[in-house]
C-alpha cells in the first residue's frame, strides 16, 4: 500500500510540471517570485525596506514641539505626533517647523514636522498656588543646593528648623541640599551648624512659564520666551559662582 501511495504521488507531480502547475509546497514561494521578478526577498533586509519605503528615523515623532496660546502664551509642550494631530484637525496651525529634512512620512505623503503651534481658540488656565512638593522645590531652588550652591539633578530635601524641634513642612521652611550638606547639617539649625542659607526660602509666585522651566529651550523657541534675559542672567550668576567656588 505505501509503494502504490508514493508512485501516485509521482505521478501526480509529474502530471503537474507538465501541465505547468507549481509542485505541492512551493506555491508560496513562487508567488513571490513573480511579484518581485525575482527570488523572494525577507521583510527585514535592507532591499525589503526600499521596496516598502521604510525610513525610519527614531525619535522624530516624540520630538519636543512649543503649543502657543491664541494670544501666543506658551501653554504646554507636545510631540511632533501630536502637534500634526491637532493641526490636521483645524485646533492649531503651524508656526514654525524644523529644518527642511525633518518630515514624517505618511502612507501617501510627506508632512513638515513642527517646531512651534499656535492654537486657533483661547485657553483659559488659572494660576493656582504650586503645590509643596519635592519637584517643586528643586524648580523654585533651580535645582541648586542652597548652602554651598552647588547644582546637581540629584538633592534632597532639607528644612530649615528641624522636624525634631519641630519645624513645620512649609515653603518657607524646606529648601534645597545636597547630600553632603544635609549630613553635615543633621538635625541642627544652620546658626547651630553654622551654615548660612544663600536666601530665604518662600513660596514661589504663580509662573504661566513654568512649563519650560528646566526644558531645553530651541533656538526658535526664543522669540515666544519673554523672560530669556532673566534665563542668561541666571547662567552668568551661576558661572560667577562657579568660578567663585
Amino acid at each position: 500500500m505505501a509503494s502504490r501511495g508514493r508512485t501516485s504521488r509521482g505521478k501526480s507531480a509529474a502530471r503537474g510540471k507538465a501541465m505547468g502547475r507549481p509542485a505541492k509546497g512551493g506555491g508560496r514561494h513562487s508567488n513571490a517570485s513573480r511579484r518581485n521578478g525575482d527570488q523572494p526577498v525577507e521583510p527585514n533586509s535592507d532591499e525589503g525596506k526600499r521596496r516598502r519605503g521604510a525610513t525610519a528615523i527614531p525619535g522624530r515623532l516624540t520630538a519636543p514641539v512649543l503649543v502657543l496660546n491664541l494670544n501666543y502664551v506658551p501653554v504646554n509642550v507636545c510631540t511632533v505626533r501630536r502637534a500634526i494631530v491637532l493641526v490636521a484637525k483645524g485646533k492649531a496651525e503651524l508656526l514654525e517647523q524644523r529644518s527642511e529634512d525633518a518630515q514624517v512620512r505618511t502612507f501617501n505623503t510627506y508632512l513638515d514636522a513642527p517646531s512651534i503651534i499656535r492654537l486657533v481658540y483661547l485657553v483659559k488656565r488659572p494660576f493656582a498656588p504650586r503645590r509643596l512638593s519635592k519637584k517643586e522645590v528643586f524648580l523654585r531652588d533651580h535645582y541648586t543646593c542652597q548652602y554651598c550652591g552647588t547644582r546637581s539633578q540629584h538633592l534632597t530635601l532639607d528644612h530649615v528648623v528641624p522636624r525634631r524641634q519641630h519645624g513645620p513642612h512649609t515653603w518657607d521652611n524646606v529648601v534645597a541640599a545636597c547630600g553632603r550638606c544635609n549630613l553635615d547639617k543633621a538635625g541642627r539649625t544652620p546658626e547651630e551648624a553654622n551654615m548660612k542659607l544663600r536666601r530665604l526660602p518662600t513660596a514661589p509666585q504663580p509662573n504661566p512659564y513654568r512649563i519650560l522651566e528646566n526644558r531645553t529651550i530651541l533656538q526658535e523657541w526664543q522669540q515666544y520666551i519673554p523672560w530669556q534675559a532673566n534665563g542668561r542672567k541666571r547662567d552668568e550668576e551661576s558661572a560667577a559662582l562657579a568660578i567663585a567656588d
